[in-house]
């Protein structure tokens, strides 16, 4: 009998070569691939694709598609990891900032302080683990002595979980992971960024706009940065009818963390107040 076949692990390369072929070096291998929770080393990191490219793939043969019962077991696997491993999380906030923006910038100082000021407020803090403005929080947050938590993705251009996570767990699939960073946050504070944070900021605002949460505010920290997105949203989506005013009221824009961290801590007072 065949053995089955796992359709999210490629096929291995026949002309690669074997461990025992292999120089026995033991220093650390240059390239490093992370698959959802493993991570592969030397000759092993060699995938070209993510596992939510193989998934959302419709080219090539058909007959893949009599594997997808084996990848709703893997998908599943991935909400009881990261429902296990968050549920016991004290209040936290969800910070989404673009992982290009380096140490060496106002935004990162920024993100620094916002870490560090949430810590001080009793938030963990929940990013994307990567980073840029992803580690500033988390590095503000650990610094501050509060629990600073990162969630990863499997990327076709690696990057690996920051050095300033306390806990830290990789997905595969964007749509386990974006779950995570709703069910277990209190707010969300949206840094600069680009089309990864771009979407994590809309998924916020669909589901606060359909009533799917609750009295959860959504932060855009740096006016000069998000100021054109509000006046974007007002002169074209809001003048085509295609959102009502409230909607735009939902974000809520500053460049104070001070005040950023205070919207939260309201809100939620108004929650426990219910």
């Amino acid at each position: 009998m065949a053995e089955p076949v796992d359709p999210d692990r490629p096929a291995q390369d026949p002309t690669r070569n074997t461990a025992a072929e292999r120089a026995p070096e033991r220093h650390r291998p240059a390239r490093e691939k992370q698959r959802g929770p493993v991570t592969l080393r030397g000759d092993q990191a060699v995938e070209g694709s993510t596992t939510d490219q193989r998934l959302l793939d419709s080219r090539g043969p058909s007959d893949w598609v009599h594997t997808d019962p084996w990848r709703v077991l893997r998908i599943q696997s991935e909400f009881v990891e990261g429902f296990g491993l968050l549920s016991e999380l004290p209040r936290a906030v969800s910070v989404f900032g673009s992982a290009r923006i380096g140490p060496e910038t106002p935004e990162y100082a920024t993100g620094e302080r916002l870490g560090a000021a949430l810590a001080h407020a009793g938030y963990a803090v929940i990013t994307g683990g990567g980073p840029g403005l992803m580690e500033a929080v988390n590095k503000g947050c650990c610094d501050a002595g509060g629990l600073s938590v990162g969630l990863g993705i499997e990327l076709p251009f690696e990057q690996r979980i920051n050095d300033w996570v306390d806990v830290g767990l990789n997905f595969r699939y964007f749509f386990a992971r974006k779950t995570m960073f709703v069910k277990y946050a209190q707010a969300f504070v949206v840094l600069p960024g680009g089309f990864g944070t771009m979407d994590e900021l809309f998924e916020a605002l669909t589901l606060v706009q359909t009533g799917k949460v609750t009295s959860f505010p959504v932060v855009l920290l740096g006016t000069d940065y998000w100021r054109g997105l509000i006046d974007w949203l007002r002169a074209t989506m809001l003048s085509a009818g295609a959102i009502n005013a409230i909607d735009i009221d939902l974000l809520r824009l500053t460049d104070d963390v001070d005040e950023a961290v205070r919207i939260i801590v309201e809100a939620n007072a108004q929650r426990t107040d219910r």
